[in-house]
């Protein structure tokens, strides 16, 4: 199949549609607003629905409603947006309800900028609202992986019942690449959806989408058996690069645009003799904690994010502290330049870095 140039707003939308989405809730919010403006001209194409909400409180909610009956829906925004959705995203997840949600970021906190960050990571991989649960979280690097993170993102949904997160930098919302639009590929099993509410016909009790539970003991009992959900996605949603690690001293560790960058530092200090590589988490939880047992030879970690170092954390749990973590971070809209980091690794090399 010929690729298509397109850009990464309008290949998240044409991947939705591929993947079988018929239902899109929105509002529109730089620098995501060409997605929405592509689904409200393609979804009644294929007999879905666009509906431009009047907030985007509202937007998740009848994601949630729609989720709900089965079919396959999703939303997106950005940053403050998204942190908007928080709410009705944990109310999906109590009521195990599937969805997609895309989170094309911007700088913040607040308002902030209209460039692209890396800033949602704790919002994102820790649940932004309230209770005790996680979403799987994709952070696609390419245009091409946006289309098919975004196509997997709807089977993961279905096969566990859970609200999933795509998170990508505002770079990879709004550049332009050749995509590939494939059958999607099918890695599980998906469950019929026969606990969904789409009407008895008189041939079965009625089914209740609910995330309110009176009981404590009930709840609990609840709570307990989403945690098993989260330990299965543990074990079986791991997904990570590893990009000239074997004999690594020195490994970076980058997600999204930011290991783009990333990758042309490693290929020119490679180029000098200087042996260093790149941890590139694919999905950012679970975190692929698995890929720091891969580094045998690495003497230091060195994270690079769009933010003020939000993956510090899940880094330095994965490697138990046993290596040093050294940082560099562009805030606020900037990204990081390949020269500064190979200057960084240089020193970081020679011993220099603190």
């Amino acid at each position: 199949m010929a690729k298509i140039l397109m850009k990464g707003n309008e290949a998240f939308g044409k991947a939705a549609i591929e993947a079988g989405c018929k239902y899109f809730f929105g509002y529109p919010i730089t620098p995501q607003s060409e997605l929405p403006e592509y689904l409200s001209r393609e979804l009644p194409k294929v007999g879905g629905a666009f509906v431009q909400s009047e907030s985007e409180v509202a937007a998740i909610n009848m994601v949630y409603g729609a989720g709900g009956s089965g079919v396959r829906v999703m939303t997106s925004s950005s940053s403050p947006g998204v942190a908007l959705k928080q709410e009705g995203i944990t109310y999906a997840v109590g009521a195990e309800v599937p969805c997609v949600i895309l989170n094309v970021m911007r700088g913040g906190p607040g308002l902030g900028s209209i460039q692209p960050s890396q800033a949602d990571y704790y919002m994102t991989t820790r649940g932004g609202g309230n209770g005790d649960y996680r979403t799987p979280v994709f952070a696609p690097a390419t245009v091409q992986e946006a289309v098919d993170m975004i196509q997997e993102a709807f089977d993961v949904a279905d096969y566990y019942r859970t609200p999933v997160m795509v998170m990508a930098d505002g770079m990879i919302g709004q550049m332009m690449e050749p995509v590939e639009f494939k059958a999607p590929e099918r890695k599980r099993e998906l469950p019929p959806k026969d606990w969904a509410t789409t009407g008895t016909k008189g041939q079965r009790k009625p089914n209740v989408i609910n995330s309110l539970y009176l009981s404590p003991e009930v709840l609990e009992e609840h709570c307990w058996h989403l945690n098993e959900k989260f330990k299965a996605m543990e074990a079986n949603e791991v997904q990570y690069e590893m990009y000239n690690t074997d004999d690594a001293e020195l490994v970076f560790v980058a997600y999204g645009t930011t290991s783009r960058v990333v990758k042309n530092a490693v290929d020119d200090l490679r180029a000098e003799g200087l042996k260093v590589g790149l941890i590139r988490p694919k999905v950012l939880w679970p975190f692929p904690n698995e890929a720091f047992t891969k580094i045998p030879n690495a003497k230091d970690l060195f994270v690079v994010e769009m933010s003020m170092g939000q993956m510090i954390e899940d880094v330095k749990l994965a490697c138990e502290c046993k290596l040093p973590v050294h940082f560099h971070g562009r805030p606020g809209g900037m990204v990081p330049l390949p020269k500064d980091l190979t200057r960084l690794a240089k020193e970081i090399l020679s011993g220099g870095a603190k």
